[in-house]
């Protein structure tokens, strides 16, 4: 049985910033109005990042928009929400941000089977020169594709 997911929001910029060594998927905590934005696709990762306060991963800076319905029940848009990883997960992702230096950003959000889940990723920060190469490679990959459209028409 294959499961079902659908993605609310992709974090392009961290991507193209950061160089991805590893990903989790984690559970976030959430209110009824955020659960609502989120299903209208009203969220933006762009600058969304995991910090560890204790035995604890929180992610801030993710903008869920007001939802317009919920009126006096509203959340705050860019509070920190508490990720839902495993004791294991919590301490290979700690151990490795304090051990190498390592950036904890969210990648995207997508619902699976129902449930609101978050890919995070320890991440490298890219200099400007692997920027450059980053956007030839895509360049030259669009090239090659648009090439193969051609010969197929």
């Amino acid at each position: 049985m294959a499961e079902k997911v659908k993605t609310v929001s992709d974090n392009k910029k961290a991507r193209f910033d950061f160089e991805i060594l590893e990903t989790f998927e984690a559970g976030i905590a959430l209110t009824g109005s955020e659960v609502k934005s989120i299903r209208e696709g009203a969220v933006n990762l762009k600058d969304a990042y995991v910090v560890f306060k204790g035995d604890e991963a929180f992610l801030h800076n993710a903008h869920i928009s007001v939802h317009k319905a919920a009126s006096y029940n509203n959340h705050e848009p860019e509070r920190q929400r508490k990720l839902l990883l495993n004791r294991n997960e919590l301490t290979k992702i700690a151990s490795k941000i304090a051990e190498r230096g390592l950036s904890c950003v969210a990648l995207k959000m997508y619902f699976k089977e129902g449930w609101v889940k978050v890919q995070i990723g320890l991440a490298r920060g890219k200099k400007n020169h692997d920027k450059r190469e980053s956007i030839k490679n895509k360049d030259q990959q669009r090239e090659t594709q648009n090439a193969l459209k051609k010969d197929r028409n």
